[in-house]
This record gives structure tokens, sequence and C-alpha cells, in this order.
């Protein structure tokens, strides 16, 4: 006899009993390794609570287990700005590296540093934040300050909790960071399933896994056996501990899978120690490493050493010695990239290196070029540098033929037959031709694609056909495309031509940084651009610089600030930026501080900065008390004397009230920076 269907109020009490024992089940089998009941038994719960989500939708809730099997099929993927930059990390590659890390730490701390080290593992690293405990969004790294929105994609990774147990679940936010990856027997089964479905299998681990996130329907990513290994947080003061080995401790107490090859290291020896039994256990783990993280354990160290532009200087990875194969060199190419650079390409023999398909492997440069004497036919030693980057590094002499020619590098450019040249400090041959028509595609391909301004639908053959039908000459006519041009190209027609001019016009008005990432100015990445940004504010200021301005930024060096002065200083940047305006891009300028502080009025003050301010951004606050003198912190700590709290300011709040520090609301900041403005 059929039971009585459940009434609301039952369906609830039902729901929310269903979802604790299915979260507890999952911990215990994908974290703990220790399950409690069978696949049948967790199936027949996990069938309840669909079928009761599917009788009461309006009972569903954001960290539901029904979440793991995939949600609606997404348009697009949005792009979130990280409220901290994932930034990347130096390489190191031996033992001597590694001393010389530990030198520069050691004379830059009071006390002597321990070591985490920790698995580097070779898959996509994502963002998770959680809100009273729940897991509310996710993303890609992207370029470390802005990623895309797979929160969809996310929740079907069975590793990853939905709601967090402990301490945790009370915290107003947790930004928490680790690596997506797939274990090697899921990989292998993946590919067996593609090519008896006639797909195209993977090349390797890492690609399957970022394909599998970056599908549009999470179902898809559902079906694939994704991991997660947590590795750290954005915002590590939330969680009230003092050390990245507490915080993976606490982390894994909340519910996250922690790798069980984590290790404190006292000494440097340890360190070296740790790594030779990586390199020991590297063959026979289900999943890949590249190599090894080396962090300053102490959350406070970390905090004194700081970050460059682009790395923190507390952690480096060392990585493991590049896999390499033997094939044969069948041409070589010069390619000019987007600054003149030319860049000498070998086409090579295929060869597999770590189930990797490897083609083509660069030769640097004229020098290496010219080291290594590479003549057509050679057989050469081919690397994946850093197990990514396929490089010739050796040629096998005893195998070359006698009648082998050698080969020269070019004195004129490959594609507009100019004079190539080579400054006297520097190991590039470039084309110094502006109008170069290889450095156009690719200055072109560079200010649409990722790195620019990510104009959807404009990839490199877009672009390249752009160019080649003469509608395209430079970066301004991308702003002037019509439709029926670009309907009347070869595999265009008039939906691809409507999209992509719909996707041009979401990029007519452009925040500052993102518009000096797709000038490609040298020496330019996305770091420095939101320094320049945030710095300058507009880019009249910028244009208006003095070199000692652009010096007396931190993080600024001679040679970035040179390249930048050079760039706005040219007659052709000024043509081009001309030609910006009159095609209606416009630059949307960084609001500041309407406050000008003596240098010193803040002298000895160290500022922490917590929740939203309304009345300016938080990179303009600090930019104004940096003026005035002072230090910006990045977590708590003794050395802080002043907290901002804005709105939803979080545990920050909490522990500056417990140390006693001057706690200022954003009424009270802004009063003193008018204070600070007028000499008081």
């Amino acid at each position: 006899m059929a039971s009585k269907p459940l009434s609301r109020e039952q369906a609830a009490q039902r729901l929310e009993t269903l979802r604790r024992e299915l979260h507890l089940h999952a911990h215990r089998y994908h974290v703990l390794d220790d399950p409690l009941i069978t696949d049948a038994e967790y199936d027949q719960l996990f069938r309840e609570l669909v079928d009761l989500e599917s009788a009461f939708p309006d009972l569903v809730t954001p960290d539901s287990p029904s979440h793991r099997v995939g949600g609606a099929v997404l348009d697009a993927f949005q792009q979130v700005r990280h409220k901290k930059p994932l930034l990347s990390l130096d390489n190191i590659f031996n033992e001597e590296e590694l001393q010389d890390f530990a030198t520069r730490i050691r004379k830059a701390l009071p006390d002597k540093p321990a070591f985490m080290a920790e698995p580097k593992l070779d898959g996509l690293a994502v963002e998770l934040v959680y809100e009273q405990g729940v897991f509310t969004s996710g993303s890609t790294r992207g370029d470390g300050l802005v990623g895309e929105d797979i929160t969809a994609q996310l929740k079907t990774v069975a590793g990853i909790p939905l709601k967090l147990h402990g301490p945790a679940a009370a915290l107003p936010e947790l930004q928490v960071r680790g690596e997506v990856f797939l274990r090697r027997k899921g990989f292998a089964e993946l590919n067996r399933k593609r090519l008896a479905a006639g797909e195209q299998p993977f090349a390797n681990c890492r690609n399957a896994a970022a394909g599998s996130l970056r599908q549009l329907d999470p179902a898809v990513t559902a079906s694939r056996p994704l991991s997660f290994f947590v590795y750290g947080a954005g915002n590590p003061e939330a969680m009230q501990v003092d050390s990245q080995s507490r915080l993976l401790q606490a982390l894994g107490e909340c519910g996250f899978p922690v790798n069980p090859l984590i290790t404190l290291c006292k000494s440097e020896d340890e360190v070296v120690a740790q790594y030779r039994k990586l390199q020991e256990l590297r063959p026979g783990l289900d999943y890949d490493i590249d190599g090894m993280v080396v962090k300053v354990d102490t959350l406070s160290q970390q905090e004194i050493l700081g970050a460059t532009s682009h790395a923190p200087r507390w952690a480096v990875a060392w990585k493991f010695p590049p896999s390499q194969a033997r094939t044969s060199v069948e041409a070589v190419e010069f390619q000019v990239g987007r600054t003149g650079v030319i860049t000498p390409v070998a086409t090579l023999t295929p060869i597999s290196i770590d189930g990797v398909v490897v083609r083509k492997a660069t030769l640097h440069n004229q020098d290496w070029m010219e080291r290594l004497d590479i003549r057509l036919g050679d057989t050469v030693l081919v690397q994946r540098a850093g197990d990514v980057i396929p490089e010739v590094v050796k040629v096998i002499l005893e195998n070359r033929e006698d009648s082998a020619e050698a080969l020269h590098f070019p004195e004129a450019c490959p594609v507009c037959g100019q004079a190539l040249q080579r400054r006297a400090d520097e190991v590039a041959v470039r084309c110094v031709n502006p109008d170069c028509g290889g450095q156009l595609v690719r200055r072109l391909i560079h200010f649409a694609g990722k790195s620019g301004l990510d104009i959807v639908g404009l990839g490199k053959k877009q672009v390249a056909a752009l160019v080649n039908a003469g509608l395209v000459a430079d970066a301004p006519d991308f702003f002037q495309l019509e439709a029926s041009a670009l309907a009347a190209l070869d595999g265009w027609g008039e939906k691809s031509a409507a999209k992509v001019l719909a996707a041009i016009e979401q990029r007519r008005e452009v925040e500052l940084s993102r518009f000096l990432m797709a000038l490609g100015i040298r020496h330019v990445g996305e770091v420095t651009a939101e320094l320049l940004a945030a710095h300058f504010s507009s880019l009249e200021s910028l244009q208006a610089a003095t070199l000692d301005e652009l010096l007396a930024l931190d993080g600024i060096g001679e040679e970035v600030a040179s390249s930048v002065q050079e760039f706005f200083h040219r007659p052709a940047t000024q043509s081009l930026l001309e030609r910006f305006t009159a095609a209606g891009l416009r630059i949307r300028p960084v609001q500041q501080a309407k406050t000008q502080a003596r240098a010193d009025a803040l002298q000895g003050r160290v500022f922490l900065f917590t929740g939203t301010l309304s009345s300016l951004s938080r990179d303009a606050a600090k930019q104004a008390v940096k003026a005035a003198g002072a230090q910006v912190a990045s977590s708590i700590s003794k050395r802080v004397t002043d907290l901002v709290a804005g709105a939803k300011p979080g545990s920050k709040l909490v522990e500056a009230e417990r140390l006693g520090l001057t706690i200022l609301d954003e009424a009270a900041f802004l009063k003193l920076m008018q204070e600070v403005q007028h000499g008081k």
C-alpha cells in the first residue's frame, strides 16, 4: 500500500534530516575515506531527497546535495573579481635556489621561520566563498584578479563541501582556495568513455580537469570524476589561526579535503628531504604533481615579507625536473610577437611527453639557437619546461647527418622585411617597424583576448579573419565594425555577427586597468595595470605622470616605469588614443579619495581595512593613507594600529576589539582624512 504523502511541514523536516545525513556521509566517503554506509544506501537517501525536492521545489536550499548532479545550462560565464588577488608563485629548480630563497627570508625576519612543504598539484586553482558556512559562489583563478564564475560546476565536485561544520559555519565570509584535479584512474576511465563515444581523448589530467569545470552544462561537469584539495584561504584571519599549518588543520576540521602529504619543516634541510621524498612518491601517487610548494608557515611573518606585483615573497614553487623525450626537427620558423620579438620555433616529429603530444618547441632566442647549433633533421632532446612549455634543450650530435645544413637567424623581419635590431642589454631580437603585419595581428589578438578586453567571439581565428578582410587595421576599428560586413565573412552569418557586435558593445565602456592591460604596454601585466589605475585614477593623469612619480609607486621598478613613460610619449600612442575616443570607447576612471595628505601626517600608523566602503573604493582608501605616510596591512596582527571597518566587517573587527586597536567606521575615517588634508 502506498505511503501517505507528506505535508509541507513534514517534508521540510525530512529534507533537513536528509541533507544533514548526506553531508555527513559525503564527508566520510570523500574526505575521511571512511564510509559508514554502502553506496546503495547512500543512493537510496539521495533519491529520496531528489523526489522530495521535486515535490516541494520551494524547499530546495543552496547547500542541498542535489546540486551535485548539476543545474541549468548556462549561457556564458560571468566574471568575478577576487577580493584579494590570487597571486602566482615564483619558481625554483634546485637546492641552491632554495638556499637563496631561505637566506632572503631569514634576513627580512626577526625570528627563524618554519616552512610548510605541500605537493604542487597539476590541476586548476579555484576560489570558494562561504557565507555563514554555506557555499555561495566559486570561481577560477583567471588572471589572478578576475576569474570566471563556475559556482554551478563546482557544486558538482564531490570533495567540495556545500555546508561547513564547526566554528566556520558561523563565519560571515570565508574565502577558500584549492585545486580541482582528476585522479589518474578517473582520467583513464574518462578517456576510455570518450574514445568509445568517438570523441577526442584529453591530452592530460590538467586539461581534462580544466575542461570539465568550464562546461556550460553543470551536468557534464557532474559526470566527470573530479577531486579537490584545499591549500589556503584568501582571508585566513577569519579562521583565527596564526600559521599555514594550523589553517590547513582548521580547514580540514571544517570539512575540506587536505592533502595528507603536507609537512611542517623546521629547517631548509627538512624541506630538501621532503622534496626528495615527494620525488620518490610521485610515480606511485594516483594524481599528478609537478613540484612542491614551500611556504613560510607563520602568517605574521608572511605579512612582514609581503609580495611583489605578481607573487608572494614568502612562498616559492620548487618544480620537479622536467620530463624529456627525443625526437627530430622537421623545420624551424621565426615568429613575430606583438612587441616585435622574433622567436625561433622548431616543428618536430610528434612525440608524447607525460601524455601530451608535442609538435612544436621553442628555441627561445638567437643566442639559444646558435648555442645549440641546431639543423634540419637533427635529433633533439625536448622537455616540457615546468611541465608546461615545450623547449629544445639539446642536440644529439652523434645522430647528425654529415649533410645537415646550418640554420641562420634572419637579419630581416620574416613578415615585413625590415632590418631586425637587438639592443646591447637584451637577448631579444626585434622588428621595430610599428606597421609590421606580424605584430599587428598578435597585438589585436591580445587586445580582444582574455588578457585584454575579453571580447566574446573574437578569438585568434576571428581576429585574423577580420585583418585579412581589411575590416580591422588597428584596435579602434573593432568599435566601428558593421553587421553587414561581418555577416558577409566566410563562416559568420547574421547571428554570429550580431553576437560579436553585442560583445563589443559591452566593452565600449571599460575599466582603466583592463584598458591598460589590453594596450599591451611592455612589462605591464595584470597586477601592474591595477597598481597604475588605482594610483593615477584616470588615463589623463597616467599620461602626464613623470618618471619620478611612476618610480614612487611600490612595485614599479625602473624598467616598468621607463616602458610606461616611453609608451605614452610616442606620437603613435597619442594618435591611437584619439582614435579610441573618436570610435566611442569610454575609459571608466577609478574613484579616488578626495584628500591630498601630507606625506608624514600618518607616519608610524598601520591601517587594516575590512568590510565595504560606500563613498570610495578600498584601493582608493589604501592609497590615501599611504600618501599620508601610513602603512597598510593585509591581516590582523599586533603591528596594526587602526582598523577601518565598513559594512559587513567580519571577524577582523572582533579580533581588533580584542586587541584594543583603534577602530574607525567610514565616517570617522573620512573625517580623519579631512583633518590630514587640512593639516590638523
